[in-house]
């Protein structure tokens, strides 16, 4: 592969690479280069929006490199680095180990376990000690970290920034010092952070690393980015039949961003994709193409094909074939709609029930329920269904 092949591939799907001639250089010493990438400690959940730098590290991989998947226990040990942040209390060594486990269960399904190393950065801040700390801060001043774009609307807008926060970017910075990284990646908000790697490098007599941000995934409506709180997300650990179902839902247009960030398919499989598509090809079959290849990836190849005829099966309005059958109790055997579904979960409130079934996307036994208050009884065994994924096998005992 020539050198300028090696860099398409490594360009596809990036936000922006610095610098190019450098990672060039880099390239022609012909050695596999250490890839560093941080994470948070705390327990992950995965959606697809994340595994987009996992996708670029394991390209980076196939080219022969080596993968540092940094967990940063040094700073989950002592919690949120702003105070900000509730939802982050501070991790004991045990969680953050458990959490690792958690990472390599999800990380491996994208990531060749053999060109990966899982290292935690409280191997070397842990015996920085203060003399570390303080000749590391001496490597920077406060007007360069005002260059940050959170920092400098925090300053200008007379809010509060602690000492301890302009230590975090320097922290992250060492990482890159103490693993001695060729490259590193991460985000687009992460570009100041990336930055201060190579600068505290020069500062360590290292050649400095080279940065790769990448892009920020849109959610499924296309508009924000892949979030479980605006609820446009596919995660990583959902059902096979899910996770189909969601990508064939995005938008013809989308589903190139797609693929252009979570496809690991050649680019000229992709191109071969394209050109179907010119030719008049329905979409529609390269969706359901791309979709297999992410099921598979997250389960197998079995349950790609299973979860394509569930969803053909769910589109002709037809009850698939293993949904689940559900025993409950009521006096009388009667119950109406909106309470049976809050009980077995398909939705949070009967309020949302009784939206669902103004909304028509409420069915017994195949007929649709139009009264919000509808009645169930002298039936002891039924099928209910909510929209075109949700079904259940419902008996009275």
């Amino acid at each position: 592969m020539s050198l300028q092949e090696t860099l398409n591939i490594i360009k596809r799907g990036t936000d922006e690479i610095l610098v190019e001639a450098e990672l060039k250089e880099k390239l022609k010493e012909n050695r596999p280069l250490r890839i560093k990438a941080g994470f948070d400690p705390t327990a992950p959940d995965l959606h697809l929006g994340h595994t987009v730098l996992l996708n670029k590290l394991r390209q980076l991989q196939d080219l022969g490199h080596e993968v540092l998947f940094l967990i940063g226990d040094f700073t989950g040990m002592i919690g949120d680095p702003t105070g900000k942040n509730t939802t982050r209390p501070p991790l004991s060594k045990e969680e953050v180990e458990v959490n690792a486990q958690s990472y390599a269960k999800q990380v491996f399904k994208i990531l060749d376990k053999n060109k990966t190393k899982v290292v935690f950065n409280s191997k070397w801040l842990e015996p920085l000690g203060a003399s570390g700390m303080l000749k590391l801060s001496s490597m920077h001043t406060v007007a360069r970290m005002l260059e940050r774009d959170d920092f400098s609307k925090r300053f200008k807008s007379n809010q509060p920034i602690a000492i301890h926060e302009f230590m975090y970017p320097l922290l992250q910075g060492y990482d890159s010092v103490a693993l001695n990284a060729d490259i590193e990646l991460g985000g687009t908000d992460q570009k100041f952070n990336l930055l201060m790697g190579r600068e505290l490098q020069k500062q360590f007599d290292q050649k400095p690393q080279c940065i790769i941000t990448m892009p920020l995934l849109e959610g499924l409506d296309g508009v924000n980015k892949m979030s479980k709180s605006l609820d446009n997300y596919i995660g990583v650990d959902e059902p096979a039949a899910i996770i189909f179902a969601k990508i064939l839902s995005i938008s013809d247009s989308l589903m190139w961003r797609y693929v252009e960030l979570l496809s690991l398919k050649t680019m000229d499989e992709i191109a071969a994709w394209k050109t179907r598509l010119d030719t008049g090809e329905n979409p529609r079959n390269i969706k359901v193409e791309f979709a297999k290849e992410i099921v598979t990836r997250f389960h197998d190849a079995k349950q790609a094909e299973n979860a394509e005829h569930d969803f053909n099966t769910r589109a002709q309005g037809k009850i698939p074939d293993d949904i689940p059958n559900i025993d409950i109790q009521y006096a009388d055997n009667k119950v109406t709609v909106p309470q049976l579904l809050k009980q077995i979960q398909f939705v949070d409130s009967t309020s949302e029930a009784m939206r669902l079934i103004k909304g028509g996307g409420v069915k017994v036994n195949g007929e649709r329920i139009e009264d919000t208050q509808h009645l169930i009884e002298n039936l002891t065994t039924f099928t209910i269904q909510v929209g075109k994924r949700k079904f259940a096998h419902i008996t009275f005992t």
